[in-house]
């Protein structure tokens, strides 16, 4: 087991030691390297940009010391990004030994807009192949692990990044969250992570797995940073027709919240069969705790939850189905040696690429949209999504906020779900929601287990009210 006590939490109190003279951004850089080094066993990164970061953080101090103002609002955070992000002239894989060695002609939107503001990128962190797991036990690149308990799982998809934060390797790291990607592994490792709005932030430059379900998110210290990064990275994106016009408000200005929130919960969910019992008074304690505070927390019915699982790997599945059909030997990325028809370079080439986890999704997805099973599977789960969509919007026109655990229990042991993947999707069920509705959704750390697990809570909010979140969050009632 680790120790990892966080030099800094914020980027406040990074920039404020870099204006008093205590630090430069170059020794921040080689502090989190060394730490990148202490933490190898923990396997988070898959590419370390160690001369590069060093040299562009040079230049920053110079830009900083030369004229201070001059500095974007990122000067001094020093993040990673999930592999399923790129970032020119870089590698890109997905996790994914089909896209080994493929190096990236273009950067997300996302990355350009910390860029700009003067972020400092440090690496590239392991995730479960295209963002198909929960515990990152990436087959190619190998399993990430928990800095909380090495024998444990970071969660998952977005694990790498979770963990980044956790071992103190990085102040922030950019996930992805289609099903709970962000969150889950946040609650894991015992940090923040915020999935937005759908739309919220541009999806241009990131891998797609599920296309009407991606989105980036972040994970940190704080949730004053989460609200500054989303602040930089949200908005409308000509490269992305899904990417909203609405206006993007000044996240990290936001005020402490005031008044008194009134707060959902599912009483299936805080007695669900499948929920541990430590998150299960988690739970309960922090529901005792914000009505102490005096916020008005109430059960409410919610019929559809254990119907969310299933509706949600349907569409999933067809989606990536769709979408990882780009990968076929032909364009880009790995195209078999030993191929020697047509047909052996399409067949071969994804069967050498692709992981058992992402085949087993491709052929469900397939299976679901093919002729005679369409209006069976993907249609049904269609209107399945649409139910949760009603009832969750109707929720949230009389709340403030839905309060869920983020998963039924802490980080599991290595190994412990790889032979039924029936029960390594369930880990999903009280994350799919967000993703099925396209609202927003933070996780935050509520405590550990009595073996010094973390664990996380989430609340969801309404569409586009990240700020009322980010408040709330922040006010620290729990």
């Amino acid at each position: 087991m680790l120790t990892v006590p966080p030099k800094y939490t914020t980027l406040t109190q990074i920039r404020t030691d870099l204006t008093a003279g205590k630090t430069t951004l170059v020794a921040l850089t080689e502090y989190y390297l060394q730490r990148i080094s202490e933490t190898e066993e923990l396997n988070i990164y898959l590419e370390v940009y160690a001369e590069e970061a060093l040299a562009k953080a040079a230049d920053l101090d110079k830009k900083f010391k030369e004229n201070p103002a001059s500095v974007g609002k990122m000067y001094g955070a020093v993040i990673s990004i999930k592999d399923v992000l790129c970032y020119a002239n870089h590698k890109v894989t997905g996790g994914s030994k089909i896209l080994e060695g493929f190096e990236s002609l273009f950067s997300a939107t996302a990355i350009e807009r910390c860029l700009a503001e003067d972020a400092l990128l440090i690496g590239r962190v392991n995730c479960d192949e295209f963002g198909m797991g929960s515990a990152t036990e990436n087959p190619h690149y190998g399993v990430t692990r928990n800095a909380a308990d090495t024998n444990r799982v970071p969660g998952g998809s977005s694990g790498g990044s979770a963990a980044a934060v956790q071992a103190d390797t990085c102040l922030v790291s950019l996930g992805s969250d289609t099903g709970g990607s962000v969150r889950q592994p946040a609650a894991f490792c015992g940090v923040y992570g915020l999935k937005p709005t759908y739309g919220r932030i541009s999806r241009y430059g990131l891998l797609a797995y599920a296309s009407s379900f991606d989105q980036i998110g972040i994970l940190a210290h704080s949730p004053q940073d989460a609200a500054l990064f989303l602040e930089i990275m949200a908005g409308q994106d000509e490269y992305d027709a899904t990417s909203s016009s609405k206006a993007v408000p000044a996240y990290s200005q936001t005020p402490p919240f005031s008044g008194k929130a009134k707060i959902a919960y599912f009483d299936t969910a805080v007695n669900h069969a499948s929920i541990d019992p430590a998150v299960r008074n988690a739970t309960l304690q922090t529901i005792e705790k914000y009505r102490a505070a005096g916020h008005v927390v109430v059960s409410v019915d919610f019929a559809y939850l254990d119907y969310i699982i299933p509706a949600y790997y349907v569409l999933t599945t067809a989606e990536a189905s769709s979408n990882l059909s780009r990968y076929d030997g032909v364009r880009y990325g790995r195209r078999s040696p030993e191929a020697q028809t047509v047909d052996e370079m399409y067949r071969l080439s994804r069967t050498e690429g692709f992981g058992k986890e992402v085949k087993r999704r491709i052929m469900l997805g397939t299976f679901v949209l093919s002729a005679g099973y369409y209006d069976a599977y993907y249609t049904k789960a269609q209107k399945v999504r649409r139910l949760i969509q009603q009832r969750t919007f109707e929720i949230l026109e009389e709340y403030d906020f839905i309060l869920m655990p983020v998963a039924p229990s802490p980080a599991w042991k290595i190994g412990e779900k790889n032979t039924d993947p029936v029960a390594a999707y369930l880990a999903d069920i009280f994350t799919v929601q967000a993703n099925m509705t396209g609202i927003p959704a933070m996780a935050f750390p509520v405590g550990e287990t009595e073996e010094g697990l973390p664990i996380g809570l989430q609340l969801m909010g309404r569409k586009f009210g990240e700020a009322e979140l980010l408040s709330f969050v922040s006010n620290g009632d729990f």
